[in-house]
């Protein structure tokens, strides 16, 4: 029996539980804007991170949505969709990996994962809204 065709890491977990592993993993990342983990979890949470902040950057309901159902809360989906997506200014490459210690107990590789970009600059300012036309009001006369 051979392996082709069969790509991706498997974690020692099942489908639903690697799935939900890169929802909280991803739900972490825009809540905290950077986390510890194992290399290999990390190397696997780029792309998937990359492509909602993609979702992101363009905006819309239909790209909340579809970040709403790919993070575990409400919270972090609107924290990357509000506050993170406005502040990023590149194309692509968003999110960095970078090796640290070792693990104590079995040894395995750690990694930072954070945002390139600094988010913790002031937002870009957003075109200010004018107040609503008061309408005039239809004075009725009395008969």
């Amino acid at each position: 029996m051979h392996r082709h065709g069969y790509k991706g890491r498997k974690f020692g977990r099942e489908r639903d539980q690697r799935r939900a592993l890169m929802k909280s993993l991803a739900d972490s990342l825009f809540l905290h804007t950077s986390i510890e983990t194992t290399l290999e979890k990390a190397k696997d949470l780029r792309p998937y991170a990359e492509k909602l902040v993609t979702k992101a950057k363009k905006g819309g309901l239909i790209n909340r949505r579809a970040i709403i159902a790919n993070v575990q809360t409400k919270e972090a989906a609107n924290k990357l969709v509000d506050e993170i997506a406005p502040k990023i200014t590149r194309d692509s490459g968003y999110l960095r990996i970078e090796k640290t210690d070792t693990r104590r107990g079995d040894n395995a590789q750690m990694a930072r994962i954070s945002f390139v970009d600094d988010l913790s600059a002031a937002p870009v300012a957003k075109a200010a809204k004018k107040p609503a036309a008061k309408k005039p009001e239809a004075k009725k006369e009395a008969k």
